[in-house]
């Protein structure tokens, strides 16, 4: 059967979403999602989507790639490919990642990562072309229906407020992602610091759900959050728990994130997903608190280049 990559086009978003469903089951994938980070990606990362077909039209695989504009060091891009579990074994993954590589070097990619399923054959797979595992992390799952979730009891001084509660300014909930984005662990450091680009891709992205996204304030200060998002299919992701520094220690990040799954829960959703890097052994214990238990690890594996 004859593949070809190519990049994406407007009424390809619903097959790229349901190729990542099909390949990541743990993860919020919709065809909204897709399209409006195809229209608001930044220019500086040179984000270009592809698609691999069959003859007959039908998408079977995708590439996500992009140099990574906010980190601290220049020349690092990253390339995840995803391929339709009933189609693998007909080159569709090597065409893609060979067209990803090529585009993100000559754009000036030295060091590239990329995050594989930690199954056998796709760890041979990546290390076959070059690439070495890195650091891992771990999907999480929580059934809503069954979870026996703590009991909502915020001390003196703390109010859990939702996100749309910051709809006329959410700037101070950019300043708190800031600062917690600044520390999380990973291979690849990230700096915020363009807060309109951030309205525009996180505040006003589809999965963001404002209702469900929890903050904790402090004497007025938001201090902790929970990001929520949704997928209309009875699903919630935790996007991002974090807390100021100013404020560790205090058990905000869990008030938060309990607030949030409460709230999820009361709005229809039946499972809860969030991932965490291997490393993160605050936010993993935190979530075996809450029930979530691993459903799959994914290792991102780094190859450079020259």
């Amino acid at each position: 059967m004859t593949v070809i990559v190519r990049d994406v086009r407007a009424p390809d978003a619903e097959g790229y979403a349901r190729v990542r469903r099909a390949a990541l089951p743990f993860m919020l994938a919709t065809a909204e999602q897709f399209a409006f980070d195809w229209a608001h990606a930044h220019p500086d990362a040179h984000d270009r989507p592809l698609v691999a077909e069959t003859e007959d039209g039908a998408v079977i695989g995708t590439a996500q790639l992009r140099i990574a504009h906010d980190a601290p060091e220049p020349g690092i891009g990253s390339v995840n490919v995803y391929v339709d579990p009933a189609h693998r074994g007909l080159g569709a993954g090597t065409l893609l990642l060979r067209a990803a590589e090529e585009h993100l070097v000559e754009r000036g990619a030295r060091v590239l990562y990329s995050w594989v399923l930690d199954e056998p054959a796709n760890r041979a797979w990546a290390e076959r072309r070059g690439y070495a595992p890195s650091r891992s992390a771990h999907f999480l799952r929580l059934g809503l229906t069954t979870a026996e979730l703590p009991p909502q009891d915020p001390p003196a001084g703390v109010e859990l407020r939702r996100a749309e509660d910051f709809a006329a300014d959410p700037r101070p909930l950019f300043e708190l992602d800031a600062v917690t984005t600044a520390d999380e662990p990973g291979d690849v450091g990230a700096e915020l610091d363009d807060y309109a680009h951030w309205r525009e891709t996180t505040w006003d992205h589809p999965l963001l759900d404002r209702a469900l996204t929890t903050v904790a304030v402090v004497d007025g200060v938001p201090a902790a959050f929970s990001a929520a998002q949704t997928d209309g299919l009875g699903r919630y992701w935790s996007g991002m728990t974090g807390t100021a520094p100013a404020f560790r220690g205090r058990g905000l990040a869990k008030l938060a994130k309990s607030a949030s799954l409460h709230r999820a829960r009361a709005a229809g959703c039946t499972e809860a997903f969030t991932s965490n890097d291997a490393g993160n052994e605050p936010m993993l214990a935190i979530n075996e608190w809450f029930g979530y238990e691993v459903c799959a690890t994914e290792v991102r594996h780094v190859r450079t280049i020259g």
